[in-house]
């Protein structure tokens, strides 16, 4: 991929969040996943240009193109991650994480918690390593 995902416009990322999310898509699939979507003219333009800049690529399925992202996912998970934490949290791991455990819908579970608290001291362990 040769730009981050925090780079795109809304409607890219729209777009893109369809894409990863599905694995391969077709425009149409795209176009009935969009909140108030645009024509469908414009959604098949803008995978070309997501594709132009590296985003997407596409194949012939039939007599339509199929899109697919061009990142692994461990990738473009890290990448959503980094304009996540910049955009809203300034950059924290801290507040991230303590906006997601305190407005939460769904209060974490017992499990989740535990998993999160491994999470953390393995990340710790790590970080000791590093010094």
């Amino acid at each position: 991929m040769s730009h981050p995902l925090g780079q795109l416009g809304r409607r890219e990322r729209q777009i893109m969040d369809v894409v990863i999310r599905r694995g391969r898509v077709t425009a149409a699939e795209v176009l009935d996943e969009l909140p108030d979507a645009p024509t469908s003219s414009t959604v098949r333009t803008m995978l070309r240009l997501l594709e132009t800049k590296g985003f997407v690529r596409h194949e012939w399925d039939g007599p339509r193109f199929v899109y697919s992202p061009t990142a692994q996912p461990g990738r473009l998970q890290r990448s959503a991650v980094k304009h996540l934490l910049s955009t809203f949290f300034d950059g924290s791991v801290e507040a991230a994480i303590a906006s997601m455990l305190g407005d939460a819908n769904k209060p974490a579970s017992a499990e989740e918690l535990d998993r999160v608290a491994k999470l953390v001291a393995e990340a710790r362990r790590k970080s000791r390593g590093r010094k």
